[in-house]
């Protein structure tokens, strides 16, 4: 069977949740991208960010923003901040103490906005960072920050499956710097960063998946969103470009580059808004 063309792939208008990236910057170290002791720019990450907000409104999708918090670097990674499915709302639990006060701030902004139940997690569970909805199932990543226990915690919550994936390699510390759905049952991933149980796990279930090969990892190229033709993606990364192509997708670079200093990207930027 020959695979689709990309012209066959029809894109879906999504609702993203992003934070403007005003109060940027890599003061703390909590995952092995930073450095403090590197010079960062405010100004940089902000007009990255604009480009990648500005590409979603262009590719049709409507972005709704979070007020940024001061004190709060890395409330631009909003992906972190909760997950969205069925119109419920589980709020994150922080790991690191730097970023605790996160939650209170998307547990406002949620409970405002007539959802039909929003709460915050009871175990450590660092939303779409670590939950990634795979349609009928939700792959949920264990290792590095979210607890092992929150898995059966949303699967109740959201009534849906939960697949567990261990993560082994702390520069690839949430599942989404590790693996992106495209569509449903397809999806790409760094079979390195994954223990051999979840390696084993991953190629039983997504036998066509595309392989990341490690120049594409480092750059955050899996760290990417899909509307089901559109993949926002590290302009860096080029190999895996050029393998959605082949499948059919239609890959769209993005330079995040400085807040890749911060240990995020594209994905990572950009919270899914289910209704």
């Amino acid at each position: 069977m020959e695979r689709s063309t990309e012209s066959a792939r029809a894109a879906s208008p999504r609702r993203y949740l992003m934070c403007r990236p005003t109060h940027f910057d890599v003061t703390y170290s909590i995952n092995p991208w930073m450095d403090p002791s590197k010079p960062t720019s405010a100004e940089v990450g902000l007009a990255q960010w604009e480009e990648l907000h500005d590409t979603f409104v262009e590719l049709g999708h409507e972005v709704q923003l979070i007020e940024p918090v001061p004190g709060l670097p890395d409330m631009v990674f909003a992906a972190n901040g909760a997950i969205v499915i069925d119109n419920k709302v589980l709020v994150a639990r922080f790991r690191h103490s730097q970023r605790v006060d996160e939650s209170a701030a998307y547990l406002e902004w949620f409970s405002r906005g007539g959802w039909s139940e929003v709460r915050q997690a009871e175990y450590v569970n660092e939303g779409e960072g670590d939950f990634l909805f795979a349609g009928g199932e939700i792959l949920a990543g264990s290792g590095f920050r979210s607890d092992l226990r929150s898995h059966d915690e949303v699967s109740e919550f959201f009534g849906r499956p939960v697949v567990t994936l261990t993560l082994v390699d702390p520069r690839f510390y949430h599942l989404d710097t590790a693996l992106s759905v495209l569509a449903d049952g397809e999806i790409m991933y760094n079979r390195a960063a994954f223990s051999p149980e979840s390696q084993s796990v991953l190629a039983e279930r997504f036998p066509d998946a595309i392989l990341a090969d490690r120049a594409d990892a480092v750059t955050f190229g899996l760290n990417a969103l899909s509307d089901g033709r559109n993949v926002i993606l590290p302009q860096q990364a080029v190999g895996l470009a050029a393998q959605l192509r082949e499948r059919g997708y239609h890959p769209v670079g993005a330079d995040l580059t400085e807040l890749l200093k911060a240990g995020g990207s594209v994905k990572c930027c950009t919270l899914e808004l289910r209704g």
